[in-house]
């Protein structure tokens, strides 16, 4: 598989959805989330970040585990891995993209390469998003771990207009919430202590 490092990722891989309302870094607090989301063209481009003060190798095992992702992202009813040859993996996800009365069924076959324990990158190969690539990545300093994403796509379907933007970004940012909340749930069970 020759994955473009622009094109990847997995709750990854539904974690792509969003129209930019007004593009550009959403802040927080330190350590917190930061997201980006952007109109290129056809493409809505996202990148969202967080610095967490958690065991890399545990991150790396959370964004590895397809088979248990509808576990704990928003929307997302089915996840499993079909095939796997080394380090390449084909993972279904099923599920729906919307917010409140906006509904939009979600099937989709990804192809993703694993680089462990570093990166992921996942590329659409059949299903109702014409084109999506995303990536994960890791990076380990001595301020914790630092967890990106970055994807772009193309939905299959219309997004209402007005609406369509804000539905993505709030998708986005609460199945990339979802993700960080389970790497700190996991950390704090290895470490045997409760999360915050």
């Amino acid at each position: 598989m020759s994955v473009n490092p622009v094109r990847s990722g997995s709750a990854l891989f539904f974690t792509l959805f969003t129209f930019a309302l007004a593009p550009g870094l959403v802040h927080a607090a330190p350590g917190a989330i930061e997201t980006r989301i952007e109109r290129q063209g056809e493409y809505i481009t996202v990148k969202a970040s967080a610095m967490m003060q958690v065991d890399a190798r545990i991150a790396w095992e959370v964004l590895s585990d397809y088979d248990n992702l509808a576990q704990f992202i928003p929307d997302m009813k089915s996840s499993r891995v079909v095939s796997r040859s080394g380090n390449r993996v084909q993972v279904e996800q099923k599920g729906e993209f919307g917010f409140f009365f906006y509904r939009q069924p979600v099937d989709v076959l990804l192809e993703v390469l694993e680089v462990p324990p570093h990166r992921i990158d996942a590329r659409r190969i059949a299903g109702n998003i014409r084109e999506l690539e995303t990536r994960y990545e890791l990076g380990t300093s001595a301020a914790g771990v630092r967890f990106d994403y970055s994807g772009r796509f193309i939905p299959d379907f219309s997004l209402p207009p007005l609406i369509g933007m804000p539905i993505v970004r709030r998708i986005v940012e609460r199945r990339f919430r979802a993700m960080v909340e389970e790497i700190a749930r996991r950390d704090a069970l290895a470490r045997g202590r409760p999360k915050d």
